[in-house]
């Protein structure tokens, strides 16, 4: 079958055009297997449609499926000719906040929902992992007027993005770093969804940085708050195993 191909020029300064305006998206080596990573969501793909864009050198960009069976995989360095699929591919695909990013929505100053990525790559081919997700966490108590409009799906927005830039949504991991003992992950009460990574954020105590603050409460899964179950209390929460200090996961 034939390929057609075109310059790689074009591609790899997109690539890292990426790599410069999302730092957001960026995992680092010990994150990436050793490479500087991040995962792109191209929507014309469906249900294949997430990538991972690792820079592997200076001069070198690699492009591959997520699940590393999708057919793509292509190195990227300028001057050197790429298959007409992976410009558009770069150019067209939204990159994914990184494994673990800690998110907030800030619609008037208050963080009223806590958002977590999980992007999480495979550690060996063989080593199945779920397709990358933002977990929309709503704190207990406010209504859905105060979420943020893609709270069924942040990865289907393309305005995800425009959003930071807006100051609508905001790193809070150096808000809970450098306070330590206020703010907690809590593995779900439920066996079943610890497995799938599940479970509730605890702020002891109002946080707050210049620009936005973090108010004290319990934010859980927006599923959840919509079918009217009520949140456990924060206290309840602290006292069970598996309790883990933000600052200490992110310090």
């Amino acid at each position: 079958m034939l390929v057609h191909t075109r310059s790689g020029t074009a591609t790899f300064v997109a690539c890292s055009q990426l790599f410069r305006r999302y730092p957001l998206a960026v995992m680092q080596g010990s994150e990436a297997g050793g490479y500087r990573s991040m995962v792109l969501r191209n929507r014309a793909a469906g249900t294949a449609g997430f990538f991972v864009l690792s820079q592997v050198r200076d001069d070198l960009f690699v492009v591959c499926s997520w699940d590393r069976y999708g057919g793509v995989s292509e190195e990227i360095r300028p001057g050197e000719r790429v298959s007409d699929i992976i410009y558009p591919l770069v150019t067209g695909s939204m990159p994914v906040p990184r494994d673990g990013a800690l998110l907030g929505w800030v619609p008037d100053r208050q963080v009223t929902v806590i958002l977590l990525a999980h992007c999480k790559m495979a550690e060996t081919l063989d080593y199945p992992v779920p397709v990358p997700e933002i977990r929309v966490m709503p704190m207990a108590g406010t209504s859905a007027l105060q979420w943020p409009p893609f709270t069924a799906g942040p990865l289907d927005d393309p305005r995800l993005w425009e959003y930071v830039r807006w100051g609508q949504i905001v790193d809070v991991v150096p808000l809970v770093t450098r306070s330590a003992g206020h703010a907690f992950w809590v593995p779900s009460l439920d066996r079943r969804s610890v497995r799938n990574g599940e479970g509730y954020v605890v702020v002891k105590d109002n946080l707050r940085a210049d620009e936005f603050w973090l108010p004290a409460g319990v934010y859980l899964d927006h599923w959840t708050l919509r079918e009217d179950i009520k949140a456990p209390p924060a206290d309840r929460l602290l006292r069970l195993p598996g309790v883990v200090d933000l600052a200490r996961k992110f310090g």
